[in-house]
């Protein structure tokens, strides 16, 4: 039996009208696009959210880990005061202020006659020794050297 258009029905119809029993092609490519459509806007708003962990790999460690607390705080909340906080710590760069605190610790520490504690390596939890006011630099070396290789 052969598709014939009803007598009421315009003669002239669109390209996407198709015969009855036939795939409707319009609709499986545009079901393609909108399904398309939510994975790349996905993919966008978790790459936006991201940006500020990515921004905050140049930062210290503790300034990169608070960054992607906001970062997850903000995303499981949903309150975007978290992420513009996030953002705006990972572009600032926070002051150093344990290495001079530290350092005035250890001077003081000197004057009172006890044994300075020592830095810590930045980045790292390795105590670096402190060099004792009556011996020198020379004099440490060969000892520091011993004890790494060993």
């Amino acid at each position: 039996m052969a598709a014939e258009i009803h007598p009421a029905a315009s003669h002239h119809l669109p390209f996407f009208i198709t015969a009855p029993g036939e795939a409707d092609v319009l609709f499986n490519v545009m079901v393609f696009v909108v399904l398309l459509c939510i994975v790349l806007i996905g993919v966008f708003y978790f790459r936006i959210h991201a940006l500020p962990e990515h921004i905050a790999h140049r930062t210290t460690k503790m300034q990169y880990e608070i960054v992607a607390v906001l970062a997850l705080l903000s995303l499981f909340t949903h309150n975007h005061v978290f992420w513009i906080a996030g953002l705006l710590l990972a572009l600032i760069q926070l002051p150093d202020f344990t290495t001079p605190l530290v350092g005035m610790a250890d001077s003081l520490a000197k004057i009172a006659g006890r044994k300075p504690a020592g830095l810590t390596a930045p980045g790292t939890d390795e105590v670096i020794a402190p060099v004792s006011a009556t011996a020198s630099v020379v004099e440490q070396l060969p000892a520091a050297k011993e004890g790494a290789h060993a």
